[in-house]
């Protein structure tokens, strides 16, 4: 089996190895594996983890529930119908937050619109001006 270092792993995703330390630190990595000499090894399905924490955390779900979802992997399939509900759920909430974004998005294009206008009028007027 190939197995991946933190600087490894940190480069695959573009984080830096800190971020990983923190992740396990707080518990969002309970399978990662170590050398002889303490080094993090990460294999193909903890890199997969590692992935998985990443994509929960840039959108939005908090450091407990990714927490609790890593615990129910670690229990194993007894936990998929939770794990199905939690994805759902977040699924749900991230869906929200784009809807929101996306009205606060064009609330930014009127005013980026609107200051557009008003610079070329501001430029038009001068140009008459200088004739």
């Amino acid at each position: 089996m190939k197995y991946s270092s933190i600087s490894e792993a940190a480069a695959v995703y573009g984080i830096p190895e800190s971020t990983i330390r923190y992740y396990e630190k707080k518990g969002l990595l309970p399978l990662i594996e170590r050398d002889q000499a303490g080094r993090r090894l990460f294999s193909e399905r903890q890199l997969a983890l590692l992935g998985a924490v990443i994509c929960l955390k840039n959108t939005h779900m908090p450091i407990s529930k990714i927490k609790q979802y890593m615990e129910w992997i670690v229990e194993g399939d007894s936990t998929l119908e939770r794990r199905l509900e939690m994805m759902q759920r977040h699924r749900q909430a991230v869906h929200d937050e784009i809807s929101l974004m996306t009205q606060y998005l064009s609330g930014i294009e009127e005013k980026i619109e609107r200051y557009t206008k008003q610079i070329q009028e501001i430029k038009n007027g001068e140009e008459v001006r200088s004739r």
